[in-house]
């Protein structure tokens, strides 16, 4: 179990909460009694959040921020230093895809989807950590996805790198920060009704709407809950559908067996 965190009177800094899984879990935050820091790189998007939860008598303010600009990110952290006085809780949300098959490509696709995905939560620790570990309590939450544990979208490599690769450093950031009072959680949802699909670039002949396992979609609001929740109980792993875990022990106990069964789904 990784560090808890009582989100009543907590203060949190969340990325993406514009629309989709950041706004519905910047108002789970806000309905717990959080204080609220929203940023997004639409202006009109955080101003609709920001006063969606002060409607409801949250405390909240916004700002834009773009997660591939560190100065921003100083920016957001000196924001929310300036108005609370402190910062609790940090929610590195944020996803672009580049779907294609594998051999179309081009370096672009791929230092776009990185460099946004997750170099990100890079510039996202320098900015946060240090004050988190200097106050020796905390959390953060880092927005990977199912494809981050499972490699079945070889439409969007790219993504699939990046959403690995964010489950590794959760994983290793638990290991670490647990000791010093901070807590980890990694979120990995499959189907998600939200707006992800306008930050999606094609390229060649693949079709728009990215592969996906048969998993049952769920609302923003849902996973908003399950990731409030996961904070509060101190979980590192917040999945959206049970048969994530059925088929991580599947490939755990035959690996082979397990990559053949996919191959022969394609066939």
């Amino acid at each position: 179990m990784t560090r808890a965190l009582h989100l009543n009177g907590a203060v949190t800094v969340l990325t993406g909460a514009g629309s989709g899984i950041g706004r519905a879990t910047a108002i789970a935050f806000a309905a717990r009694g959080a204080s609220v820091v929203v940023s997004d790189l639409s202006e009109t998007r955080v101003t609709e959040v920001v006063e969606h939860i002060t409607a409801l008598g949250h405390p909240a303010i916004g700002l834009t921020a773009d997660v591939t600009v560190e100065a921003d990110l100083e920016k957001l952290r000196d924001t929310a230093l300036e108005r609370f006085g402190r910062i609790d809780l940090v929610m590195n949300n944020v996803g672009v895809l580049a779907v294609g098959a594998p051999e179309t490509l081009p370096d672009e696709a791929w230092i776009r989807t990185i460099e946004t995905n997750l170099f990100s939560v890079a510039r996202s620790n320098r900015v946060f950590l240090p004050g988190l570990i200097a106050q020796g309590r905390g959390h953060v939450i880092n927005t990977a996805s199912a494809s981050g544990l499972l490699s079945y979208g070889f439409d969007r490599l790219p993504y699939v790198a990046s959403k690995h690769a964010i489950v590794g450093v959760s994983e290793a950031l638990a290991t670490y920060l647990g000791p010093k009072g901070v807590g980890v959680t990694c979120l990995c949802p499959s189907g998600v009704i939200t707006n992800i699909l306008e930050g999606i670039t094609v390229y060649g002949d693949a079709p728009s709407t990215p592969r996906a396992p048969a998993h049952p979609l769920v609302s923003a609001e849902e996973v908003g809950r399950l990731t409030a929740e996961a904070v509060e109980a101190g979980r590192f792993l917040v999945v959206t559908a049970p048969e994530v875990h059925d088929s991580l022990l599947e490939r755990a106990r035959d690996i082979e067996a397990y990559i053949q069964a996919s191959i022969e789904e394609q066939i």
